[in-house]
């Protein structure tokens, strides 16, 4: 049967987005709102923020078949391999049933040596599931983590209902490129989504390649986000930038757990420190491509700091380690609902010899699966989410609610870590 009914694409039917952005070819996802965007400069973490990491198109259909037009931008780095596609994947009630890839698109080719960035535009592309059964169904397709998309056109041959409410608590977790999944292979199977998965919570995920910086724009935003439980892992983008001194850097994480509790003054806050990376454990930033391997035609990144330079305040990934901790503590007694985790319990030095970090800084996508399920048992060890509405133990436990949801539930109609 042929698809013609043809659905508006609205904020009604997106989980884990901020915002949309009508253009001129059909709509932007952004997981960051207009007034956090009005305030940003810095062209990589626009870039991040509407690459629609964990973010869910969520119907009810009776269709048999599913058309989207997207269009997808594609970037590529002059003399390295190329990136990998973004992929599109289909859920009926929780079990995957699809998956599409754009191989079409606008292209943005860089070439760092000449300093140069050239854009083509592209075509759309048509993504087809089908045999989907006639039944009445909850259909999620989970967009690319690591792709800038523009939605066009959602086409059926039945009817499309917006999801009904999810009773799943609400997870907002920050971080950076390696939160958003680079390294992953599939939306789905970045480390939050996993653990989502496991621990049973809807995702907002709220991690930015190259952008987890503290930005207060940022702790506004997860301030106006209804959440259940608040995750921040915090550290190494501020790293290997070489953004800010010891000192500033106290200051910005108060301050930006400050903003966070004017709109969750109870809602549980889990802090994360970075997970293990050799090249900043002990060396400061800033990062940068290791020019041999560059040459070579693969990605590998090192730290160009100096050790000696953490006694006039450089930050390393220890020193982050043990101020983040000296934090928590410190906040704790006014603060009951505040935790700590060493990312180094998610993976740390002896993962690294057995699965290293394929260019030094990112995680591969089986150390993706790993975090994400010891990161959901921490979660659950530490008893910060209340179970779904209507499952065993949800009897007494208050649920909290607070802020906005963006678009969570849906019930209206890089170079850098």
């Amino acid at each position: 049967m042929n698809p013609t009914t043809t659905t508006p694409i609205t904020a009604g039917l997106l989980r884990g987005a901020a915002d949309i952005e009508h253009t001129s070819n059909g709509v932007l996802v952004h997981r960051l709102p207009v007034g956090a965007r009005r305030q940003l400069a810095d062209p990589q973490l626009a870039m991040a923020e509407s690459q629609p990491a964990g973010v869910r198109l969520a119907f009810r259909t009776a269709a048999t078949v599913i058309e989207l037009d997207v269009l997808s931008t594609k970037r590529h780095f002059t003399g390295l391999p190329p990136r990998p596609d973004g992929v599109f994947e289909l859920f009926i009630g929780g079990e995957q049933a699809g998956r599409a890839i754009a191989t079409a698109g606008t292209t943005i080719t860089v070439d760092m040596a000449a300093g140069s960035v050239d854009q083509q535009p592209g075509p759309v592309s048509t993504l087809e599931f089908g045999d989907l059964g006639a039944r009445i169904k909850d259909v999620e397709i989970w967009l690319p983590h690591n792709e800038n998309v523009e939605l066009v056109a959602l086409r059926t041959d039945a009817v499309v209902e917006p999801a009904m409410d999810t009773p799943r608590p609400v997870w907002v977790h920050y971080g950076s490129s390696i939160s958003q999944g680079s390294g992953a292979h599939t939306p789905s199977t970045t480390w939050p989504a996993i653990a989502a998965a496991a621990g049973g919570s809807e995702l907002v995920n709220l991690g930015f390649s190259g952008g987890a910086m503290l930005d207060l724009f940022v702790a506004r935003a997860i301030r106006d986000t209804r959440a259940d439980v608040i995750s921040l892992k915090i550290g190494i983008n501020i790293v290997n930038a070489d953004l800010m001194r010891l000192r500033a850097f106290t200051a910005a994480v108060h301050g930006f757990l400050d903003t966070i509790r004017d709109g969750h003054p109870d809602t549980p806050i889990l802090v994360v420190s970075p997970i293990y990376c050799a090249i900043h454990e002990d060396t400061p930033g800033p990062g940068a491509f290791d020019p041999g391997a560059f040459a070579d035609g693969r990605v590998q990144f090192r730290a160009t700091g100096d050790p000696a330079e953490t006694a006039a305040g450089k930050l390393t990934l220890t020193v982050i380690r043990d101020e983040l901790s000296r934090i928590v503590a410190q906040r704790v007694d006014d603060d009951r609902n505040l935790h700590y985790l060493d990312g180094r319990e998610l993976y740390g030095e002896n993962d690294f010899a057995e699965l290293p970090l394929p260019d030094q800084l990112h995680p591969d996508a089986a150390t993706h699966e790993r975090i994400g399920r010891r990161f959901a048992a921490a979660v659950a060890n530490l008893r910060l989410l209340p179970p779904p509405a209507g499952e065993p133990g949800q009897e007494g436990r208050p649920v909290r609610r607070c802020g906005r949801v963006p678009h969570v539930p849906a019930n209206t109609g890089s170079t850098t870590a």
